[in-house]
């Protein structure tokens, strides 16, 4: 499974709009729940480091303020050269709400890359299933 060039023109369009004074790496990202509806995020950059937020994370947030509960792709696009995948903090935030997700990733010059949340993130950190997550 693939994620869809729409998926993938929202995740750019939100990289445009990313606030990235600092270190001037725009990302931009797009989350699908199962139902297929979109949310995008874009990395918000703050004087103190440790405040900024990623992208992945500000959609997932949007995603969940809306509602949604269940994913099934996420797409990335970013000013690397390479295609670049979430974060580590990111990985464990998407991995609360299920582990099967479809993670596409685009660079600059348009370069795809696919991973499997399972396969980036093979041992998360869960405490119990509490049944809010995709699998519940």
């Amino acid at each position: 499974m693939t994620a869809d060039g729409g998926l993938l023109d929202a995740a750019r369009g939100a990289k445009e709009r990313a606030y990235a004074p600092y270190s001037e790496f725009r990302v931009g990202a797009a989350l699908q729940s199962t139902d297929g509806r979109i949310f995008t995020g874009c990395n918000v950059e703050n004087a103190s480091y440790p405040v900024g937020l990623c992208a992945e994370r500000v959609a997932l947030g949007t995603a969940v303020a809306s509602g949604a509960r269940r994913f099934a792709r996420l797409a990335i696009a970013s000013d690397a050269e390479t295609p670049t995948p979430p974060c580590g903090m990111c990985r464990q935030a998407l991995s609360e709400f299920g582990m099967a997700l479809e993670i596409v990733s685009t660079s600059r010059e348009g370069l795809c890359v696919s991973w499997g949340l399972e396969d980036l993130l093979p041992a998360h950190f869960e405490l119990e299933d509490r049944g809010e997550g995709a699998d519940g």
